[in-house]
C-alpha cells in the first residue's frame, strides 16, 4: 500500500496490543513511527515515566539519546523523519538491579510487520544488548563494548550504542573513545538524513 494508511491501522493494532496483560502496569504499547521515517531508533522498553506519559524516550536516557544524536525533542519526536520501535512496547517491570528485560513477545508479534512499513529507514540506532541481540544476529560480538567498538563493520546503515541510562556511566568513563569516536559519528549520519 502506497499510502501510510497501512501503517496507521498496524499501529492502532499494536496499541491495543494485550499479549502481556500480566504486566505489573497493564499493557500500555509505547512506540511511534510515520510511513516517511529515515531514522529508526531501537531501544529496550519503557520505564515507568515513559509507561506514564506514553510518550518514548521521556526521560534521562531519552536526554542522552538526543545529546548523542544531537537532535532537539522536536525533531526527535518528529515522527515524520524519526521512528521509535522498541523491542518491547510495554514496561515489563522491575527486578533485582532495575528494570526487567523487554518481553520477548513484542519483537516477534510486531517489528517485521512494522518495518515492512517504514520503506524509507537508512538507519537504524540499536540502543542496547536487547536491540543489537535481535538486529544483529548472528553478528553481534562476544561483549557489548565489543559490538559497539566495531561499529564500523555494520555499515552505513546500522549503529549499535551502549543504553544511553545513567546506569551506564560507569561505562562511559570507562570507554571515553565511545563520546570520542562513535558519537561524532553517529551526529554526522543523523545530520545526513534529517538535512
Amino acid at each position: 500500500m502506497l499510502s501510510g494508511m497501512a501503517l496507521e491501522e498496524l499501529l492502532k493494532e499494536v496499541r491495543a496490543c494485550t499479549a502481556c496483560a500480566g504486566l505489573p502496569l497493564g499493557p500500555r504499547p509505547v512506540l511511534a513511527a510515520a510511513r516517511s521515517a529515515r531514522i529508526l531508533v531501537v531501544g529496550q522498553a519503557p520505564g515507568t515515566r515513559v509507561h506514564e506519559t506514553g510518550v518514548p524516550w521521556n526521560d534521562p536516557s531519552g536526554d542522552r539519546l538526543r545529546s548523542w544524536m544531537n537532535v532537539d525533542r522536536e525533531t526527535f519526536y518528529d515522527t515524520r523523519r524519526i521512528a521509535i520501535v522498541p523491542m518491547g512496547f510495554c514496561y515489563p517491570g522491575r527486578g533485582k538491579s532495575g528494570d526487567l528485560p523487554p518481553r520477548p513477545e513484542c519483537a516477534p508479534l510486531w517489528h517485521e510487520r512494522i518495518l515492512r512499513e517504514l520503506p524509507h529507514l537508512e538507519l537504524k540506532i540499536l540502543a542496547g544488548s536487547y536491540a543489537q541481540a535481535h538486529y544483529l544476529a548472528g553478528r553481534v560480538q562476544r561483549t557489548l563494548t565489543e559490538t559497539v567498538r566495531a561499529s564500523e563493520e555494520y555499515g552505513e546503515d546500522t549503529i549499535p550504542l551502549p543504553h544511553p541510562s545513567p546506569r551506564n556511566n560507569l561505562w562511559l568513563r570507562k570507554n571515553p573513545w565511545f563520546e570520542e569516536r562513535l558519537v561524532p559519528r553517529l551526529q554526522s549520519r543523523v545530520r545526513e538524513l534529517l538535512d
